[in-house]
């Protein structure tokens, strides 16, 4: 579970919840009409550029970013130069079998075990990596299509609902309320788009990238186990996927 993605949207809604309160009854800030239009609409424009099976899966993916637990570069390394060291003293063949953390790592050992080239190896997991890439690009490019379309469809409750209130002038006790409920669209739109969709969106690029780096790290790994490098100079190589402050300590 990703700690900091949990906190923060807790935490962001603990504050615009408490100045809600704060400033007067919450049950104000409630209008059903104006929730469809933003969230039914956002999600229903949403869908139109996406196919069904993307839209519903994008949502899967938003997931990761609460609850992904990404390995730590330095375990993996760790893992890895300990099952080049064993492959080089007892042959591949001796990591059948053995348990492996990370289920990228598990997958490519087990390539090498069954017997396939390198270059077969590399081209399998190099698919494998760029597929992964491509579904977190594509669960980000919705979330943020969301944080656009969201403000949007506020801003088009906030018309309708201007419309109507011009519309009912004859009335001037009515115009105050009419007003607070139009302005609600705009309040929903800015909530979803600001304090859900798009740090969210961001947050799946950040993931993805420290996923490819892992993932890349592992490529090299499995590569350096088939070739029979040196467990030293492959744990030389693999540091440099470390920080530089990190790599110093290592060293």
């Amino acid at each position: 579970m990703d700690i900091a993605s949990l906190v923060g949207f807790i935490l962001a809604y603990v504050i615009i919840g408490g100045a809600i309160t704060l400033g007067g009854p919450f049950i104000i800030f409630v209008n059903v009409p104006s929730m469809l239009v933003v969230i039914g609409g956002t999600f229903a424009v949403t869908l139109m550029r996406v196919t069904l099976g993307n839209f519903l899966g994008s949502f899967k993916v938003g997931l990761k970013g609460f609850f992904y637990k990404l390995d730590g570069t330095q375990n993996l390394i760790d893992e890895s130069v300990e099952l080049a060291n064993i492959a080089r003293k007892e042959g591949i063949l001796a990591l059948e079998g053995r348990e492996i953390t990370n289920t990228f790592l598990e997958s490519g050992i087990g390539l090498c075990i069954d017997g396939h080239a390198p270059e077969v190896v590399k081209n399998l997991m190099s698919k494998d990596i760029n597929m992964s890439i491509e579904r977190h690009t594509q669960g980000a490019d919705m979330f943020k299509a969301m944080a656009v379309y969201a403000p949007a469809m506020g801003m088009i409750g906030t018309l309708i609902g201007l419309v109507q209130m011009l519309a009912n002038m004859s009335d001037p006790a009515a115009i105050g309320p009419a007003m607070a409920v139009a302005l609600l669209t705009t309040l929903y739109g800015a909530i979803i788009a600001n304090a859900f969709a798009s740090p969210l969106a961001e947050k799946l690029i950040l993931i993805s990238g420290y996923e490819k780096l892992n993932k890349n790290l592992v490529l090299e790994s499995i590569a350096g186990i088939q070739e029979g490098t040196n467990p030293r100079v492959l744990k030389q190589l693999l540091n440099a996927y470390l920080p530089a402050n990190k790599r110093q300590e290592e060293e």
